[in-house]
């Protein structure tokens, strides 16, 4: 039996790896996660699979929702993959609106991509002469018919690129191709084996990560003997509310394990303590309430934004300040929040009795409100009134958080709190760091100028950070987790860590006596 990286090795991004038998020739998938980072290296990662025809796949077992876990997968299937697509319950029901919200992403993209191109060639071919030249009246003609109520004509601009004959960008895949990949997915509880391959059943164990993150037990028999591979997935942090701890506990043969791939996210880092989130919470609220203006999040729509609904749903009932409005403006959250709500049973038993024992829904209370549509985001941009907004993209990238940033963003009332990791190159990372830099000669020298949305805004408003709400587990609870669970482990091969965080953890999990690689892409490891 052997293991192969092909994605998210000395990497956090674009989770995939192939486990493999000998003599029977199945071959797991697990995970098929889409790459996360600049574009154009994004491009040539995601959109083939040099390493592998997907049509050799036997069964993907996927460990949890996030996209660069399961981002891939409709593309997979649209490469000719015909098995399954093997996970818990909940990660299913989340990926029915992760996987459509990702391809919407990627038509938007491609179709403002080609509208560029379509434009950049209209105007080279200005007064131009020659067998593809056309007329000013067409040219004109065709810039105008590209725009409909100040919205891309996607009809219109792709007959626009074939009657220029340029080349059109293509999403990963469509709406209707990832509707199809939907019909693909199995859902299974945790603890009940699953048979995903000849001789081989998977077994997932609560990750504690996000709702219905998993790790994966796979047992395989090849020439004879029993082999246990276990896929951490991504580790969870102790103690941190809604969801169950990592498991720690694993019934007898279980214990006993070959290879354990294991993630390394946050191997070099130690996180805020998590029982000071809902205490940090609420002096910043204090503070935002007391200048009289509005706190600004960014926040991811899976698992961030229902932890920051459940914190303050804790606060408002403990009815020590001033209850603002909340708005979660992001569509795809208020879907997600409904995928928590189906899934009780996963709660930790802190839910249970902070909230479900008392008759109370965590994410429903009587000063939150989702907002769908356009109208009523544009009505709560134009509010003066202080609130609490809760809105996508996480990074300040895209969506509804820019437009509340343009309103709010140059009054020093206001506050902007950042509750999650900004990558380099991103706005969320420039207005940390900028922000951060600003407070400490507030009043002594102009505000730092932030430019977003082809416009510039004075940075006023007062920046924060929250760094204990990771959903992912630092070096000491991924090594709480390896002690307490009394795994028997042959070897461990870490993944999903960049370079300066996998390294570290390697020589920390060697001074605690374990055998640890550090596999590179496409390295195929001898179970």
């Amino acid at each position: 039996m052997y293991f192969i990286p092909y994605g998210a090795a000395l990497e956090v991004t674009g989770s995939m790896h192939l486990l493999g038998t000998d003599t029977t020739r199945q071959r797991i998938l697990l995970d098929c996660g889409m790459f996360q980072g600049k574009r154009k290296e994004s491009e040539e990662k995601n959109r083939t699979f040099n390493s592998f025809d997907p049509e050799i796949i036997t069964n993907v077992v996927l460990s949890h929702a996030h996209i660069d876990h399961c981002g891939r997968i409709p593309l997979l299937i649209k490469k000719n993959f015909k098995g399954r697509v093997i996970t818990t319950r909940a990660t299913q029901d989340a990926c029915k609106y992760l996987l459509l919200d990702s391809a919407h992403i990627q038509e938007s993209d491609a179709q403002y991509l080609n509208y560029k191109t379509v434009r950049s060639s209209l105007y080279s071919m200005q007064n131009s002469t020659g067998a593809n030249a056309i007329t000013n009246k067409d040219r004109e003609t065709i810039k105008r018919s590209l725009k409909s109520d100040h919205r891309i004509d996607g009809e219109a601009v792709n007959k626009a690129a074939e009657k220029l004959n340029l080349k059109k960008v293509e999403p990963l895949y469509t709406v209707e191709e990832a509707e199809k990949a939907l019909e693909y997915f199995e859902g299974y509880p945790y603890q009940y084996p699953i048979t995903v391959g000849k001789n081989i059943t998977c077994t997932f164990y609560d990750a504690g990560h996000i709702l219905g993150s998993a790790m994966c037990l796979i047992k395989a028999v090849d020439n004879g003997r029993t082999y246990r591979v276990l896929f951490s997935g991504d580790v969870g942090r102790f103690d941190k509310p809604i969801v169950n701890d990592p498991t720690t506990k694993f019934p007898g043969e279980d214990c006993k394990i070959d290879l354990l791939i294991l993630e390394s996210t946050y191997g070099d880092r130690v996180h805020d303590p998590v029982n000071e989130l809902k205490n940090t919470l609420k002096e910043i609220l204090h503070r935002v309430v007391k200048r009289g203006g509005s706190l600004v999040i960014p926040s991811f729509a899976f698992g961030r934004t229902q932890e920051l609904v459940y914190l303050l749903h804790e606060i408002y009932n403990e009815k020590e300040l001033p209850l603002l409005p909340i708005y979660v403006d992001s569509p795809l959250a208020g879907k997600l929040t409904k995928v928590f709500g189906e899934h009780m049973e996963n709660y930790d038993q802190l839910t249970h009795d902070t909230f479900l024992k008392k008759g109370q829904n965590p994410f429903m209370f009587d000063h939150i409100h989702f907002i769908q549509s356009v109208e009523e985001s544009m009505a709560l941009m134009n509010n003066k009134k202080p609130n609490v907004v809760i809105a996508a993209s996480g990074m300040c990238e895209a969506g509804r958080i820019l437009h509340h940033l343009r309103y709010k963003i140059h009054n020093p009332q206001n506050t902007i709190l950042f509750v999650g990791y900004q990558a380099e190159n991103t706005l969320g990372r420039r207005i940390l760091e900028e922000g951060k830099e600003y407070e400490k000669s507030r009043g002594k020298k102009q505000a730092p100028i932030m430019k977003f949305m082809n416009k510039t805004y004075p940075l006023e408003a007062h920046v924060e950070e929250i760094g204990g709400f990771s959903a992912h587990g630092d070096k000491t609870e991924l090594l709480k987790f390896l002690k307490q669970s009394g795994l028997e482990i042959n070897k461990i091969a870490l993944v999903h860590g960049e370079v300066e965080q996998i390294y570290p953890f390697r020589d920390f999990l060697k001074s605690s006596g374990y055998n640890v690689e550090v596999p590179h892409t496409g390295e195929s490891i001898k179970i």
